[in-house]
């Protein structure tokens, strides 16, 4: 059913997540009049707070966390924003909550960001409070559980107050410009999907870098790790945004079938062809930092990096691999996607003395949003010992090329897209089954082989092994 809701209710309304990214984004979405004047706000959390309380807290939210250039019509949005404490564990409270949204028949969205631990007592009270039916949807914000058995119990409890259509499963890198426009790369384009296969294709890289250590996430972090934080969500949906057939068309159920289809086509994992790390006390942009343990205030096996070389078993990537690499205090911060294409197959070129390179796409997506292809090029001049050739780079920097467009939070995009009802940047049920499917079994293998990270200097790009991971299949990482 398709509406535009006017109401939205923000569970976590005070946490991090609410401060650093839903608040501007709702409020750049305001100011730029993408959201309807009369859209309803409606922040809960256990904080004790009344609407004005609220407001002055969002305040220094987007004073702290927004942009100033971005903050246009801010009073405006304040004005927008009510509170109702909650305890999602006191069923009696959501009669409260239901009478300060107030009527939904219109429609209600409801972002979902709360501990696992919370999400069937929060459910069962949206019920019991009557916040639930054809004309409300909800969008889950992760972890969506700890393992397959998990997410199966976190997902058929919100299956019996939403179904699917209304169910909105948020992975915020699916909102990010670059990663939309990596469809847009290979399916408006007609150069590319002829060569996007085994033939033409040597082997694709996917690197998501942090320099950042724990923060403030230690409790969730050292149960999770890096593989069940970054590699079963993030990492799985751009290596299916890059396997993926082309869809019919672009809509949500077309374009999340193919999806689907990569995910379940992924090789089991052995143990070879995985390397976990954790890292030591070492510098970052020269400035000492401590090792995890340390951090932790305890010893821990959690990795905090892990590299894999994954395969899709189907026609289009058949002996291609896919190397991912994730980890927390690498030397820089960096989300990228490398394409290497294979060389060609004879150079008319060697007897003049001119070596080619492969063709290499790389499309960064954090922190600058970037397109490079390199191209294979003579260098200009006269040489009496022949031609000479080198890899020049064809850049399409996001910011330059769209210079007039605002750079907006990719929770503006998702946000907006919940308000609207558009599920195409949204993750389904069976994707999020296919992930941990594939997750699980990797686990399972490192327990069953004992394998535990490897350590790694915090500032270098992680354990040796992971360098010797590539290698040994005469490929480097792309640095």
């Amino acid at each position: 059913m398709s509406f535009t809701a006017d109401r939205l209710l923000l569970f976590g309304a005070t946490g991090d997540l609410a401060q650093r990214m839903l608040l501007p984004s709702l409020c750049a979405l305001s100011a730029d009049k993408l959201i309807a004047p009369g859209l309803r706000i409606v922040g809960t959390a256990r904080q004790e707070l009344d609407d004005q309380g609220y407001r002055n807290f969002a305040r220094a939210a987007l004073e702290k966390f927004m942009p100033a250039d971005r903050r246009g019509g801010m009073a405006e949005f304040l004005n927008r924003l009510h509170y109702q404490p909650l305890d999602a564990n006191q069923a009696d409270q959501f009669q409260a909550l239901s009478d300060k949204v107030g009527p939904i028949e219109q429609g209600l969205s409801i972002f979902l960001s709360t501990a696992p631990s919370l999400f069937e007592p929060t459910i069962a009270g949206l019920v019991a409070g009557g916040l639930t039916g054809d004309k409300v949807r909800i969008g889950l914000e992760k972890p969506l559980g700890t393992d397959l058995a998990t997410s199966c119990e976190i997902n058929d409890a919100v299956a019996r107050a939403f179904s699917e259509d209304r169910t909105f499963r948020i992975d915020h890198y699916l909102g990010k410009e670059t990663v939309q426009n990596l469809l847009a790369l290979r399916f408006a384009n007609i150069m590319f999907e002829p060569l996007w296969n085994a033939a033409h294709i040597d082997h694709v890289q996917i690197t998501v870098a942090e320099t950042v250590g724990l923060e403030s996430r230690a409790g969730y972090y050292d149960g999770a790790g890096a593989l069940r934080d970054m590699v079963q969500n993030h990492m799985l949906q751009l290596l299916a945004l890059v396997g993926m057939e082309p869809p019919a068309n672009y809509d949500a159920t077309a374009i999340r079938d193919e999806k689907v289809k990569v995910l379940r086509a992924l090789r089991l994992v052995h143990p070879d062809e995985t390397v976990t790390g954790q890292y030591r006390k070492g510098a970052i942009d020269g400035q000492p930092v401590a090792g995890y343990d340390d951090e932790l205030g305890r010893d821990s096996d959690t990795e905090t990096f892990v590299a894999i070389k994954a395969h899709i078993d189907n026609w289009r990537w058949k002996g291609v691999p896919f190397y991912l690499r994730t980890g927390k205090r690498l030397p820089q911060r960096k989300t990228e996607i490398v394409v290497q294409f294979r060389p060609v197959p004879h150079s008319i070129f060697a007897g003049r003395g001119a070596r080619t390179e492969p063709n290499r796409l790389v499309i960064a997506v954090q922190p600058e949003e970037n397109i490079t292809l390199s191209l294979m090029a003579k260098v200009p001049g006269l040489d009496r010992e022949g031609i000479r050739l080198r890899s020049v780079p064809l850049d399409i920097a996001m910011a330059d090329a769209f210079a007039g467009p605002t750079k907006r939070i990719a929770y503006e995009r998702l946000l907006l897209d919940l308000i609207e009802g558009d599920q195409t940047l949204f993750v389904r049920r069976d994707e999020v089954e296919a992930q941990w499917d594939w997750i699980d079994a990797i686990r399972t293998s490192w327990a069953v082989h004992g394998l535990r990270p490897k350590t790694y200097t915090a500032g270098s790009w992680g354990p040796s092994a992971a360098i010797a991971l590539t290698e040994r299949d005469g490929v480097t990482w792309h640095e």
